[in-house]
């Protein structure tokens, strides 16, 4: 098992984690320009001052990052991503329980997130760990995790 540190995401981890994601969407090159996603056209910096971020570690190196919206009806989590060379090592479960229990401490209820309709993986795996589809458009999967 790998030994990985999550902790709070601080301004100078920016350009790490802004690899890091480019690295874990690099997967998805094959089915559209990842490059217009959203999460990869943001100013991480502004994100670490904006949202509550974490990273997780190995070696003092970013491996994956979270980032949530809290406001005020809705948790949310904004981005979720693990560098290629550590995904399918149940870290990503590990983030979205960490995520989960985020909320339930602001008192959330539930916690929702879309994904890229064309991440049916992605969906799969949701599904399998208590998601629903709330709703999907042409490039969107809306789903939603009761937590209570």
């Amino acid at each position: 098992m790998i030994n990985w540190h999550i902790r709070k995401a601080e301004l100078k981890d920016a350009d790490e984690l802004q690899e890091c994601m480019l690295l874990a969407y690099s997967e998805y090159e094959d089915r559209i320009n990842v490059e217009t996603l959203p999460p990869l056209n943001v100013d991480y910096k502004d994100e670490i001052s904006s949202f509550p971020v974490w990273v997780v570690e190995v070696n003092n190196n970013v491996i994956a990052g979270l980032i949530l919206s809290f406001e005020e009806k809705n948790a949310s989590l904004a981005n979720i991503a693990i560098h290629p060379d550590f995904q399918g090592k149940g870290l990503g479960k590990f983030l979205l329980n960490f995520a989960e229990k985020e909320a339930i401490t602001k008192g959330y209820s539930d916690i929702h997130l879309a994904t890229h309709a064309l991440f049916t993986e992605n969906v799969l795996i949701y599904n399998k760990l208590g998601w629903v589809v709330l709703d999907q458009d042409e490039t969107k999967v809306y789903m939603k995790k009761y937590l209570r």
